[in-house]
C-alpha cells in the first residue's frame, strides 16, 4: 500500500499554503502532468491573472480526474509566475483548491514570460496514488497475449523438429 506523509520540520519556518516534505512510498502510481495555462478548451487565453490562475486550477483538476485522482494526491506544485506581484492573487486561488491539510510541496519561481503570448501564469504537478488494480479485461487480454506467445513458441519447435 502506497503511502505520503507531508512534513514540515520544526527546524524549517513555517510554509505559507505548502509543505517542505512530502515523502511517498509505494508501490503506486506517480503521475506527471505538464504545465497548464489559464487557457479555455478552444486554447484561448483567458481574462486577467485572477480568471487565469482559476482555469489553470480547473485545467489541473481535470487532468488529474482523467487518472481518478483530485488535489488530495498532489505531492509537488512548480509555479511559473510572469508578475512576482500577482502572488498573493495566486495563493488565493491555489488555496481555494488545495486541501486544508497535508499540502504539496510547492516551489514558485518568477519569470520573464512563457511560451504562450497573453498567459500569465503556468503550474507543473506531480501526483501519487495507489497502485491500480488490474481490471479484468486488462487481466484477460495478458492472458490471450501469453496463450498466442506460448503457441507460437510451440509451433516453432515443431517446425524446427520438422527440419532436423
Amino acid at each position: 500500500m502506497s503511502q505520503t506523509r507531508f512534513i514540515n520540520p520544526d527546524a524549517l519556518s513555517k510554509p505559507p499554503g505548502y509543505s517542505h516534505v512530502v515523502e511517498a512510498t509505494g508501490p503506486g502510481r506517480i503521475v506527471y502532468i505538464a504545465g497548464q495555462l489559464g487557457v479555455d478548451r478552444e486554447g484561448k487565453v483567458v481574462g486577467d491573472f485572477r480568471q487565469q490562475a482559476i482555469q489553470t486550477f480547473e485545467n489541473l483538476k481535470a487532468a488529474l480526474a482523467a487518472v481518478g485522482a483530485d488535489f488530495r494526491q498532489v505531492v509537488k506544485l512548480n509555479n511559473y509566475l510572469v508578475d512576482v506581484g500577482d502572488l498573493p492573487t495566486f495563493r488565493e486561488v491555489r488555496d481555494s483548491y488545495l486541501p486544508t491539510a497535508n499540502r504539496p510541496a510547492s516551489t514558485t519561481i518568477a519569470i520573464s514570460g512563457l511560451a504562450r503570448p497573453g498567459a500569465r501564469l503556468e503550474i507543473e504537478a506531480v501526483a501519487m496514488l495507489l497502485a491500480a488494480a488490474r481490471s479484468k479485461s486488462a487481466s484477460k487480454a495478458a492472458s490471450k497475449r501469453a496463450g498466442a506467445g506460448r503457441k507460437r513458441r510451440t509451433a516453432t519447435k515443431a517446425s524446427r523438429s520438422k527440419r532436423k
